[in-house]
């Protein structure tokens, strides 16, 4: 109990509009309901404890809203000086229930939420659950070898795609404005090709369980060889501004150090991972929609900083380029269906647009309505319920542009998923910033925090 004591017919203090600092209401008006404060929980933790110890030490904020924390992340720095002793990253103000609103969608349905987690590598995304899904189903055999060699196109042009994006904004963040000009100009070369053939720049749900969506349109292989050497142009343009330049390796070499022991410890992946000398990628250890069969080297260095990480991602997206050209010669010598034959499972592909762009052609719909009642019946069905997944579980991984990319899958037997979870790697990555950034300088934590190129899309799913 309290000891403060209340006249009777009087409103206590606590409820009375005086002791409002925002005096919501006339003074002396009682208030709805309880009134909570809140406070900035590690923020006061933090400056508290610094303040307790007595030491001029400063602790600040970096994001959520900064320019240079990669959409809002949130960076806990304390500050001694110009060096940093003390960084924490801060999640959780993107959230976006992604994976809990799966559960409520069916599993073609989950296609469209999970390719806007990472909103820079939507066709792994969406790679990553179709695969595991047909896991579940037992049919990953079964899937057109047409359709497997487009999902390796688009891909592999989402990766260079990402990691220009990566290149770019580190370049900007830095002050290197042509960077993220020539960066972003050839990244609009790879988005028209994926536009051209998904409809779409980014969010595509083009991969679907048992295929993909629709084949590559009229023009689209001529298209892509034209873009090719273009975009191996531009490389070699961001190669010329950056590789050798002394400003920027003064800003790189050597900042945000982490060895394998570290990458290792807190389960980081991709190009953070191989700029330890490891040659870990996924589409060579356990390789999936026939990446076996391509020719491409894994690219590593051995420096262990963010200087490395730049060079490795370069380095891909000239391996992707290669692998492009093999998919499209394959394309040109591989015909077939791009969806299963399973009518259970196959989800309408080869779609045909109206002349208006909206909805489907009459000529489709008399197709589908002119075969028979029941198949009319079953592809109502199958577009509004559903089709159904054994009761099972399953994890698939697919080697993002930010490292490995993993989906696990629960299915209760029904026509949702029981549990959509992903192992987002920039969320595992992240885990590496006070490693990288504690004993550097301030301007570092920027170059540091770009090395690992994390999207919080991905993170607060």
């Amino acid at each position: 109990m309290s000891d403060q004591t209340i006249t009777p017919g009087a409103t206590p203090d606590s409820q009375r509009v005086d002791a409002d600092p925002y005096g919501a209401t006339d003074a002396g008006a009682p208030l709805e309901g309880a009134v909570f404060n809140a406070s900035g929980g590690d923020w006061d933790d933090v400056a508290e404890e610094a303040a307790a110890l007595g030491e001029e030490r400063i602790v600040v904020n970096m994001g959520p809203q900064h320019p240079s924390t990669h959409g809002v992340l949130r960076l806990i720095l304390e500050i001694d000086g110009e060096s940093v002793t003390e960084a924490r990253a801060g999640i959780g103000y993107l959230h976006t229930g992604i994976e809990k609103n799966m559960e409520y969608r069916t599993w073609v349905q989950g296609v469209t939420f999970c390719t806007r987690m990472d909103y820079l590598t939507p066709m792994f995304q969406e790679a990553a659950y179709c695969l595991g899904i047909e896991k579940l189903l037992g049919v990953t055999d079964q899937i057109p070898e047409r359709a497997s060699i487009i999902r390796v196109l688009m891909m592999e042009l989402t990766r260079i795609s990402s990691h220009l994006v990566a290149t770019a904004t580190g370049g900007m963040e830095m002050g290197a404005t042509t960077v993220m000009t020539v960066g972003f100009r050839e990244r609009e070369r790879i988005l028209a090709v994926i536009e051209n053939i998904t409809g779409l720049r980014m969010n595509n749900a083009y991969v679907r369980p048992g295929g993909v969506a629709q084949d590559l349109p009229p023009g689209a292989i001529d298209r892509i060889r034209d873009m090719v050497p273009a975009v191996r142009a531009g490389l070699g343009e961001l190669e010329a501004l950056l590789n050798e330049n002394p400003v920027l390796k003064g800003r790189m070499v050597d900042v945000g150090y982490l060895d394998l022991t570290g990458c290792i410890a807190l389960g980081v992946t991709g190009p953070v991972l191989r700029s330890t000398g490891l040659p870990h990628d996924l589409r060579k250890v356990a390789p999936y929609c026939g990446y076996e069969t391509y020719d491409f080297e894994v690219m590593t260095r051995d420096t262990c900083d963010a200087y490395g990480r730049l060079r490795i991602r370069l380095d891909e997206c000239y391996e992707s380029l290669s692998i492009i050209e093999q998919a499209v010669d394959r394309l040109q010598n591989t015909s077939g269906p791009v969806m299963i034959d399973d009518k259970k499972i196959a989800w309408p592909a080869q779609l045909a647009i109206s002349s208006d762009g909206m909805g489907n052609s009459l000529d489709h719909i008399r197709h589908i309505m002119g075969t028979s009642m029941e198949a009319l019946i079953h592809h109502f069905k199958l577009v509004t319920e559903g089709f159904r997944v054994p009761a099972g579980q399953v994890y698939q991984a697919v080697e993002s542009p930010k490292g490995e990319l993993g989906v696990h899958l629960v299915s209760d037997g029904g026509t949702r998923p029981y549990r959509a979870h992903f192992r987002d790697p920039s969320f595992n990555n992240l885990q590496a910033t006070a490693a990288m950034c504690e004993g550097g300088q301030l301007a570092d934590v920027i170059v540091a925090v770009a090395s690992i190129d994390p999207v919080m899309g991905g993170v607060d799913r």
